[in-house]
């Protein structure tokens, strides 16, 4: 292994971003250095690429779903994940404020263990690398909203996953379908079999006039009832309102994984908030081992997830990294972009 190593950099505020050559850096206590093989790209790279969001200094390197090899590991790390083993991770870009040694877009990353899931043989690289933020941010709504770690047949209860193409929409889609629940989605039509087929029972096109109607109509139909949904893209009104003529005499709780919508006229029935992980240290460590280290790797050893939504690989690696996320800022449908290193 070389003493450097190749990463897409911020330079300063507003990108765009530059490729250099940078340290290859050792890894703390708990940490480990993988090899990167493939990042997929998400939305806050391209906030922290151009507005300099969760950025304290430049240069930086962003990015946080990565899969590779482990190559190196810190003093006092788990032997469970010994070097030489494929993983997926969350490489923490904006946990670290853009620190060059975490981000993603790079050949060597560092990346805090508790944040690190075994990658079965049966996921190629690129597949692996589309689950850690998916993970974490759809655990982070679904726990808050109150789906259970441990699953159990729900039988009548439904939940309402409003942009179910999107990454985390689709992740959420699984993650309830596999804890019990009876799932509704919405999506453009195009990509209402392929939810389906990831769990949802029912999709909706949300660009119909009557949308509310008709998810109402089909919970009567099913006998279903709705304490939770999860927003993971889309109109955060219409979400609100679809949730609350759902809920009958309970409140429900709406959790939403982009920014909050200020604007938003959420009646007492509905309780909101973004997804986010505990403030407490010790909890917040807690919740990340769980879904790392167990419920994603147990799901991912027993082949019961999918990658969602279908990959498209942005060709050319690192130099095309900017390419990238101008794409994403255009806007993509039911699609998961990716860089193979």
């Amino acid at each position: 292994m070389s003493s450097t190593h190749q990463a897409a950099i911020i330079p300063q505020q507003g990108g765009p971003l530059s490729i250099v050559q940078r340290p290859t850096p050792t890894p703390g206590p708990k940490e480990l250095l993988i090899e990167v093989h493939a990042v997929a790209v998400n939305p806050v790279d391209v906030y922290q690429r151009d507005m300099g969001i969760f950025i304290s200094e430049y240069p930086a390197v962003v990015g946080s779903d990565v899969s590779g090899i482990v190559v190196k590991s810190g003093s006092s790390v788990d032997t469970v994940i010994p070097e030489g083993t494929r993983v997926t991770a969350f490489a923490s870009a904006f946990y670290q404020k853009g620190a060059p040694n975490y981000g993603a877009l790079q050949r060597y990353v560092l990346v805090s263990e508790e944040m690190v899931t075994v990658l079965p043989d049966s996921f190629s690289f690129t597949e692996g690398s589309v689950f850690p933020m998916a993970a974490l941010t759809t655990w982070n709504g679904w726990l808050w909203a109150g789906v259970p770690r441990e699953p159990s047949s729900k039988g009548t209860e439904g939940v309402l996953v409003w942009g179910g193409s999107s990454s985390m929409g689709a992740f959420a889609v699984q993650a309830a379908k596999l804890s019990g629940y009876t799932v509704y989605a919405t999506a453009s039509p195009q990509h209402h079999e392929y939810l389906k087929g990831l769990g949802a029972s029912r999709v909706f096109d949300y660009k119909s006039e009557d949308v509310l109607k008709k998810i109402v109509n089909a919970s009567r139909e099913d006998g279903l009832t709705f304490k939770m949904g999860y927003h993971a893209t889309g109109s955060q009104q219409l979400s609100v309102d679809v949730l609350d003529a759902l809920r009958g005499e309970e409140k429900v709780k709406l959790a939403i994984a982009p920014r909050v919508d200020i604007d938003v006229k959420v009646p007492k029935g509905v309780e909101t908030a973004f997804v986010s992980a505990p403030e407490d240290p010790e909890e917040r460590q807690e919740r990340l081992v769980w879904i790392f280290k167990t419920w994603l790797q147990e799901k991912l050893a027993a082949g019961q997830l999918v990658p969602s939504p279908r990959i498209q690989v942005v060709e050319g690696g690192l130099e095309s990294a900017n390419k990238a996320l101008d794409e994403l800022k255009t806007g993509v449908s039911g699609v998961k972009l990716v860089l193979e290193l």
